[in-house]
Order: structure tokens, then sequence, then C-alpha cells
């Protein structure tokens, strides 16, 4: 008996034929799957913060399947940063260039970076998993629905009846619920229970008249232009403040708790990575970004003695990231009539008052360019 899950299609920004036959196809299959509920949303990275679109996926709750056109760090951590939080979970459709670069099958990788605390370890632990898919792994609708089925098996819940047998809860050999057990299950007398709602801290409970019903469909239309913003990976971010202190358009602020945050995503200029070149962690994502590792690739980070010049796509000149990042952002600070600065600018103040900027004629034509899905 397989539980309940919320598969959210997130389609791609161009109209590229290819990708929406690919976006539609898995709509379809989806629509013939037992127990699933599909989200279909424009692009993930796009989402206004108190749009249709996040507000739709804010109120899903359980465990979800994210297919999109981004990393599945990428994914991951832009649905965090805008409070839909969760576990990592685990796919297994990955292309082969991913499954050799996974630092966690590295017994010397896992060895230097366990001693760094890690942002993501004084967060609590979501309830529930987020799997996040990348679309341009495979083009074949099929590939993707069987990894969604085995998803949707993984996250089975077998409720056992109290006084039979000694049979675990999970286990194959777990008899059917009452309808008296599922009501109990459902609205728990005690006042401790965990919520069964609320962003989905809990999976998804068991009904009897849920589970063999078709998908439910949903379709999200929201207007908006392409975003540039970075994503920061709390899983790798150490909060060493590296990207505040660089940073000089206000991007970046700190919470109650002085935990670095992207406090204004919208300071930030078009097309500008330098930030993540100078992060020692390789934890700041920009999704959109040419280059792999920028865009939120499995690559690790520098504490791993990765040259990040060449990671970060940097030409054999000499120069190393934080140069390159140093350059990129003086080109930035011109053409907004701002001094250029090097590699001697001053700590920026962290405040919390930074106004959004306004877009410009560059941030337009970067648009248009990526509008041509080169």
């Amino acid at each position: 008996m397989a539980n309940r899950i919320s598969v959210v299609v997130s389609q791609g920004q161009s109209e590229n034929p290819a990708k929406r036959n690919l976006e539609e196809s898995l709509i379809t299959n989806l629509m013939m799957e037992p127990g699933i509920d599909v989200t279909v949303v424009p692009h993930l990275y796009d989402l206004k913060p108190d749009g249709t679109g996040m507000l739709a996926l804010k109120g899903l709750s359980g465990n979800i399947v994210v297919l999109s056109w981004l990393f599945e760090r990428a994914a991951h951590w832009t649905l965090d940063r805008n409070g839909i939080h969760g576990q990592v979970g685990q796919v297994e459709l990955k292309n082969e260039a991913e499954d050799q670069s996974d630092p966690e099958e590295d017994p010397e990788a896992d060895s230097k970076t366990e001693t760094k605390e890690r942002l993501v370890d004084s967060r609590v632990k979501p309830n529930r998993h987020i799997y996040c898919l990348d679309l341009r792994v495979s083009n074949k609708a099929d590939d993707f629905i069987s990894e969604v089925r085995r998803i949707q098996k993984e996250r089975s819940v077998k409720i056992v009846p109290l006084g039979i047998g000694s049979a675990a809860p999970n286990q194959d050999t777990a008899s059917s619920p009452t309808d008296e057990q599922l009501q109990r299950y459902e609205n728990p007398t005690n006042d401790t229970a965990l919520p069964l709602n609320g962003n989905g801290l809990q999976d998804n409970p068991i009904s009897a008249t849920n589970q063999d019903q078709p998908a439910m469909v949903y379709r999200v239309e929201e207007q908006g232009g392409r975003r540039w913003y970075p994503v920061i990976d709390y899983s790798r971010c150490t909060n060493c403040m590296e990207c505040i202190d660089f940073c000089l358009f206000g991007v970046y602020g700190v919470d109650k708790v002085d935990s670095i945050l992207v406090e204004q995503p919208d300071n930030c200029r078009k097309g500008c990575p330098a930030c993540s070149r100078v992060c020692p962690e390789n934890a700041i994502i920009f999704p959109q970004h040419k280059t792999p590792a920028i865009a939120g690739s499995p690559e690790v980070g520098a504490s791993l003695k990765i040259d990040l010049s060449k990671l970060f796509g940097a030409p054999d000149d000499g120069k190393s990231a934080e140069e390159i990042a140093a350059l990129e952002r003086d080109e930035q600070l011109m053409a907004v009539g701002r001094e250029a600065v090097g590699m001697k600018a001053e700590p920026t103040k962290r405040r919390s008052n930074a106004k959004p900027q306004e877009r410009d004629e560059l941030d337009s034509l970067v648009d248009e360019l990526d509008d041509l899905d080169l």
C-alpha cells in the first residue's frame, strides 16, 4: 500500500520544444499513477517569495519529489531559502559524472569535512524528505516515473494494529489497520503529537480512501522575469562571513542568531557570481550560471584541496579564484557608477536596511540572451 506523495514539476525558462515535451509527458504519465499529487510551477529559481507558485509549494505536506532543470543541490537549497525545509532525499537517477564525483564515497573526504561545524547542524531536523531530480539527466519520461515510484515505495508507511504479533511497523508483513485505528492515527488524543500538516513536518498519514485515487494536478501560472541571486548550501556553510565581507551590494545579512543569509536577493548584480568564488567551502550557488560548480554540481569544496580557480572555469592566466572574483566585482561596481576597489575592499557593514536596486538595461539584455537557451 503506497503512501500519497507530492510531485512538483518545475518548468524550464525557455520554450525549448524538447524540454516542453518532456515536461508534458511527465505530467501525463504522473496523472496515471495512484497516490500522487502533481503541482506544476514555473521555473523554481524565478518564483517570487510571496508569489502564487511559492505559496502553493509551501502548502504541500509530507515528502516531496521535485523535478526541475537544476542540479539537485541548487533545487534543494532554493526551496530551503524560501522556507520549504526537508532532509535531502537520496535519489538513484543521476548521470555518471555525479556518481563518480560523489564526495560521500570518498573516505578521505569524510575524514576532512567532519571536523567543521556546518550551519545545518544547528537547525531543527525536518521530519520529511525532499527528493530533487535533475531533468537534464535523461530525456526519457519513463526514467523519472520509475524513480518516483521507487521513492514512493521507499517512503511508504505501514501501520501494525496493536496486539498483532511483534512485527515492526515498516515491515512488509504488517497487517492492514482498521478504520478506528486510522481515525486515531489522524486525530491523536494526546496534545504532544506532531502536527500532520504545517509545512509537512510529518509524513502524510495513510488513509484507506486516498491510496488508489488518481493523481490531482494543480497548475500554477505566475508572471515575472528571470531572477539572479545567490543560494546558500547550509550543509556546507560554516558561517565564516567571507561572502558578506566581500559583497558590496548589500545582498547578505545575518539573522537573530548571527547566521548568514541572503537578505536582499534582488540587490545581486545580474550575471555576477563573484562571492561564490571566494567562499572557502563552495557553499554559494548561482543555479543559472554556466559553470557547473557555481550552479550547484556535486563537486566538493576548497577544504578538500581542489583548485577552485579551475573548478570555477577560470582561464589559464595565472589568476586565483579570489583575483577573478575581485575583477568581476569591480566590473559590477563600475557598471553602477562606483569606483573599482580591487583586492583591497574594506569589509561591508552588515546592514538590514539595504534597499533593493531597480533592474537596468544590462539586466534586460542578459534576460534576452538567456531566452535564446544556447
